[in-house]
């Protein structure tokens, strides 16, 4: 028996939940599919925000043949299979699920045919294509984000459910419960409400009803809609502001999410942001803790975030790096750049090599002149940075 999320399944772009910088008058995927000029593109978002959906709303709009495959499911003679078709109709839309997990393989093949027009490519996909998917596909595709889903979102969604479950009762108190629950996912939204109707005495779905099915704490938005990304800023700023227990358990709502690829992008970022020279061995060490918790997986993954984030909160803390790289990205910006000085030009026969002297140190200007003295570092004192700067001052024969 077909689900209620696939009975609902749109089949043309107006009739998208959401996703209102994307589709609607004027919007960019709208006038792609009206003046019948697709380009190959990728659509990321989290889980259940309507990627499936403006595909195949797209491929329905657009009155072309097309083909669904599975980055991770489909082998390679499935897609040889595909290029075949968009030979035959001279033109295919070809839709591919996870696309991040494609392998060189497959992107070899479909690279040419993409390049050439043959095959439009409709990638979808969780992760951020950005550190995901690979440089050539990357730059043959249009990238959109597809953003989460709100309250009143999913919300329009199950109203509109009501019309597929016969005689059902429910409440906007009730509805308001799932939207909740489902955290910002409308295909976990109509799921519980289907399971809720079939559960239901006389499809009289209650909150007693839901609570049943939906035990589950819900947590992830808050008032606002944005708990999202207001649980990953606490979980920042608590790392920064070295409190252990608050980041453990803002790790733990995310964890319970089942957001990894959030956890892992903000912690690389935590690693050089705010603990950088103060601790630079965190960097590895998050990236050997992320390995582990992708090797492992959920439930085991927990252990090594566990244990990284703890130390990441407990490590002291320095900026100095990166606040000195953006003060000298600010200098660029405003054209403060200036030539490089001759002596330490490819081509220069009057540089001094360093390691020809005494603590590999001979003075010399290294910056533009129009910035010579310019200072961007500025250190931080604790221990890495203190050694760092007695070393370097003792190379210098300073005291």
């Amino acid at each position: 028996m077909e689900n209620l999320a696939n009975k609902m399944r749109p089949t043309k772009l107006s009739e998208i939940i959401g996703q209102e910088h994307l589709v609607g008058e004027n919007k960019v995927l709208s006038n792609l599919v009206k003046s019948k000029h697709l380009c190959s593109m990728i659509l990321y978002g989290r889980p259940g925000t309507g990627k499936t959906s403006i595909a195949n709303a797209i491929v329905k709009e657009m009155n072309m043949p097309y083909k669904f495959l599975n980055a991770t499911i489909n082998n390679k003679q499935d897609f040889d299979v595909a290029i075949l078709e968009a030979k035959m109709h001279g033109e295919m839309i070809l839709i591919i699920d996870e696309i991040h997990r494609m392998n060189k393989d497959k992107q070899d093949l479909l690279l040419p045919h993409i390049e050439s027009g043959l095959i439009l490519l409709i990638g979808l996909t969780t992760s951020n294509p950005y550190h995901k998917i690979n440089p050539a596909i990357r730059s043959r595709v249009q990238i959109f984000e597809v953003h989460e889903l709100t309250i009143e979102n999913i919300i329009t969604g199950l109203k509109r459910a009501l019309n597929y479950l016969p005689e059902i009762e429910i409440d906007d108190e009730a509805l308001k419960f799932i939207a909740t629950a489902s955290s910002g996912d409308v295909r976990s939204a109509l799921n519980l409400l289907e399971t809720a109707y079939y559960a239901a005495t006389d499809h009289v779905v209650t909150l007693e009803v839901l609570k049943n099915i939906q035990a589950k704490p819900v947590f992830f938005h808050d008032k606002n809609e944005d708990g999202h990304y207001d649980v990953l800023s606490a979980f920042q700023k608590s790392i920064r502001g070295s409190d252990v227990d608050a980041s453990l358990h803002y790790l733990a709502r995310l964890i319970e999410a089942g957001d990894l690829d959030s956890i892992y992008r903000r912690m690389s970022v935590i690693a050089y942001e705010d603990i950088g020279l103060a601790n630079p061995s965190i960097g590895p060490k998050v990236m050997a803790a992320i390995h582990a918790s992708e090797l492992v997986g959920l439930p085991e993954a927990r252990i090594p975030l566990g244990t990284i984030v703890a130390e990441m909160a407990l490590s002291p803390k320095s900026n100095s790096a990166h606040l000195a790289l953006d003060e000298a990205l600010n200098d660029i910006h405003k054209g403060s750049t200036g030539n490089v000085p001759d002596h330490i030009k490819t081509s220069s026969t009057t540089y001094l090599y360093p390691h020809n002297y005494p603590n590999s140190y001979v003075k010399q200007e290294y910056l533009p002149a129009n910035l010579k003295g310019k200072k961007y570092y500025r250190p931080r004192h604790n221990k890495y940075e203190d050694n760092l700067n007695k070393l370097w001052h003792e190379m210098r024969g300073e005291k």
